[in-house]
């Protein structure tokens, strides 16, 4: 009986400080994907017409490569962080960001990384061409929600309107070509670099 139950509590040791690791894994791991997002701001790409820079890429990555749950937690925390004031969006930072137009394009990015990331997740073997069709399922929902937030700011909150056809034009036309190709990067890159991820986090062999 005593045997049984110290064996019961070496299991249950083994449990926790398991969890234990993974926490804290899961921690890093996320910091470093938050510390991208906010240094591929400021990766400006120089293109003719306009210039985009590197934050969508990793934003995708996060999710793709973390998982839809940890994704969007990696992105979240970003968010929050220039929300209080740290200076790591584009143009500063603070609460006084949310008036931006361009604000709606950020939490795009975070209901992106967690639909792609849980998309991924619930597939075993990954296939650049799969990959991809599912980034352009997120790089829809980052413009759908960063329009129709650009375009509520403008018309109904800071009073400066926009139309429709302006909107479609600079938020959409002149701005996706770059974020296509950053698509299928992000594919390449995480059908390759995914087996790792998984290694280092254990989920193939709880798989």
């Amino acid at each position: 009986m005593e045997k049984r139950m110290s064996l019961e509590e070496e299991k249950r040791g083994k449990r926790e400080s398991a969890g234990r690791r993974i926490g804290t894994q899961e921690m890093v791991l996320c910091g470093v994907f938050t510390t991208l997002i906010a240094v591929g701001a400021f990766i400006k790409v120089p293109v003719p017409v306009v210039p985009f820079t590197l934050q969508f890429l990793f934003t995708m990555l996060a999710g793709l490569l973390l998982g839809g749950r940890r994704g969007a937690m990696s992105v979240g925390v970003y968010i929050l962080l220039g929300l209080v004031g740290l200076p790591v969006f584009a143009e500063g930072g603070g609460f006084w960001y949310i008036l931006k137009p361009s604000f709606g394009y950020l939490l795009g990015f975070m209901l992106a990384a967690y639909v792609t990331g849980r998309m991924v997740e619930r597939r075993e073997r990954l296939s650049v061409g799969w990959v991809m069709a599912v980034n352009f399922l997120g790089l829809f929902i980052v413009y759908a929600a960063g329009m129709v937030y650009y375009y509520v700011v403008c018309n109904y909150v800071i009073d400066t309107p926009i139309a429709l056809g302006p909107l479609f034009l600079y938020c959409f036309v002149l701005a996706v070509p770059g974020d296509i190709g950053l698509c299928i990067l992000a594919a390449i890159l995480t059908v390759r670099v995914r087996p790792v991820f998984q290694k280092m986090t254990g989920e193939g062999q709880r798989k």
